[in-house]
């Protein structure tokens, strides 16, 4: 083996050693292998705000993740953005930071439901620009819920629903969901044994007008890249 290809294995390797590094402390990876140069965000378990999970709980931080959503949007290498989801929720405002966050890049975006893609897992996953889910995939849309010290007064109550008009509107301006649908969906009782709701499949969910396309991984990348090759052609 030559120098000079030695020196380019030596470099490979490293890269790749740089990807792996990358991928077990973030959970993302940026590849260029294909046709275009995309990043690769992975948001599972549960959505970690402004309190810390115990260590036992699989969890994202979204801390973690707003200086990778702006470092994407302006990186001049990075041409899209694919967005993996499987999370049971978490944080409300935590998540709509995020959503917003992807809602509003200037990069090419796409979402992929795999597993499931619940509770403030439903706004991220309709806040790309085109979304994803896989047939097996579902989605649970339930009312807000809140942990700790409730204070029984008028006050309260009306601000759970303030916080509750806040995700319906984005879910809603970001997808073909009709508002009144998503409030019947969300206020469901006959579906879930201990909780009000409605849990949507993965086909169910693209009837319904939340996800717009049902197709995995291969289809979620072709139309990434075809959204890049029209974003390129654009004047």
């Amino acid at each position: 083996m030559s120098e000079e290809q030695k020196d380019k294995q030596t470099g490979d390797n490293t890269e790749i050693g740089q990807q792996m590094q990358t991928m077990e402390d973030t959970g993302s990876v940026t590849t260029d292998n294909g046709r275009h140069r995309i990043h690769c965000m992975t948001i599972v378990g549960q959505i970690e705000g402004h309190y810390v999970l115990p260590p036992e709980t699989k969890s994202t931080k979204y801390e973690h993740m707003i200086p990778q959503l702006v470092a994407v949007d302006e990186s001049t290498e990075i041409e899209g953005l694919l967005i993996l989801l499987n999370t049971v929720g978490g944080d409300i405002e935590a998540g709509l930071a995020l959503a917003e966050l992807i809602a509003g890049m200037k990069k090419p975006t796409v979402s992929l439901v795999l597993g499931g893609g619940h509770s403030i897992g439903v706004p991220l996953a309709v806040a790309a620009d085109v979304s994803f889910i896989v047939p097996s995939a579902t989605m649970t849309i339930h009312p807000v819920r809140i942990n700790g010290l409730v204070l029984g007064v008028p006050q309260a109550f009306t601000h759970f629903q303030r916080m509750q008009e806040r995700i319906i509107d984005f879910v809603c301006s970001h997808s073909g969901m009709d508002p009144d649908r998503f409030a019947t969906l969300c206020m469901n009782t006959g579906e879930l044994a201990t909780d009000v709701g409605s849990v949507l499949d993965g086909e169910e969910a693209v009837q319904e007008g939340l996800i717009d396309r049902l197709g995995s991984l291969h289809e979620a990348i072709e139309t990434l890249y075809q959204m890049i090759d029209k974003a390129k052609d654009s004047p």
